[in-house]
């Protein structure tokens, strides 16, 4: 269950029950003949007292516990009616994932934490097209609107104005708490201190393990890139393209119902690319998706 203000609902396993006292996302165990979503709102329900209003497929994954393995399939519950009560004598707190002051938490939850840390919209930079000062007066804008992730991708510039152009991105992204990741370069995302770097394809695809200290996204556009993210264990991958694009209009697009088909059972948030407006949000969070990545949608203006 997640507020609009970014908090999630975490609840403290009782005495009695096996990891007493240890925090966990609400939830429960899906009965036979049941389904993953139906499951969730008979569980929450039982144990928070509310009724699901909204609830999206998000992540699916995989943890051995020292007595079994567990298949967790994550739901992200967004709109609910009643106040959650713990009505199992469990113990409920709000809490933001990136500042947790309840312990411990269920060990299979790290990675989700992580997950729920990153944000809705992931903004590619678009200076190429809209001029330096215009872009930067947008990234300002931006931010003060509560952008909190963007990619540097500027391939026309040179090393030493790439190098420019991303330290003044970083910089007036930082007093915010925003991630910057750089596109590719992970020699000059670390030279610059910024968040992390977006691998393309190829490279995922060249890649055998994940650099330590950093975040990494990759972009993949089929099934074989998918699960090579996966074996990795990557932070997030974009998945394009999902509708037709300015850039490539005449390319084959995934579409909504293959996107979808795709995510199923997919362990790594997943931000849908290709054609997004803003307005896609909430189908992107229907068909499974993390969120969603934009360019030039990102940096509209009223006059626009």
């Amino acid at each position: 269950m997640r507020r609009a203000d970014g908090q999630v609902l975490l609840a403290q396993r009782p005495e009695g029950k096996p990891w007493a006292g240890w925090w966990e996302f609400p939830g429960g165990k899906i009965e036979q003949g049941e389904s993953a979503l139906a499951a969730l709102k008979r569980e929450l329900q039982e144990e928070l007292g509310i009724e699901v209003l909204a609830a999206y497929p998000w992540l699916t994954r995989s943890f051995d516990y020292p007595e079994r393995q567990v298949n967790l399939h994550f739901f992200m519950v967004r709109d609910w009616s009643g106040e959650p009560q713990g009505c199992e004598g469990q113990i409920l707190s709000w809490q933001y994932p990136y500042g947790l002051n309840v312990s411990p938490m269920l060990p299979a939850n790290a990675p989700i934490l992580s997950a729920l840390c990153l944000p809705d919209v992931y903004a590619i930079t678009n200076m190429q097209e809209l001029g330096e000062a215009v872009f930067f007066e947008r990234l300002q804008t931006a931010l003060d609107k509560e952008l909190r992730m963007i990619q540097v991708r500027e391939k026309q510039l040179s090393e030493a104005a790439l190098r420019t152009f991303a330290s003044k991105v970083i910089a007036l992204a930082k007093p915010y708490g925003a991630k910057v990741l750089l596109n590719s370069d992970v020699e000059l995302a670390q030279a610059l201190e910024a968040d992390g770097v977006q691998i393309n394809s190829h490279q995922l695809m060249q890649m055998q393990t994940k650099p330590e200290g950093m975040i990494f996204g990759a972009s993949c556009h089929n099934e074989l890139e998918l699960a090579h993210a996966k074996q990795l264990g990557l932070d997030f991958v974009l998945l394009s393209p999902v509708l037709a694009t300015q850039s490539h209009p005449d390319a084959d697009t995934l579409g909504w119902a293959s996107f979808s088909n795709y995510l199923v059972d997919y362990p790594l948030p997943v931000y849908a690319l290709g054609g997004m407006q803003q307005e896609h949000l909430l189908t992107a969070w229907q068909h499974g998706a993390h969120g969603i990545a934009m360019q030039r949608a990102a940096w509209i203006s009223g006059n626009d």
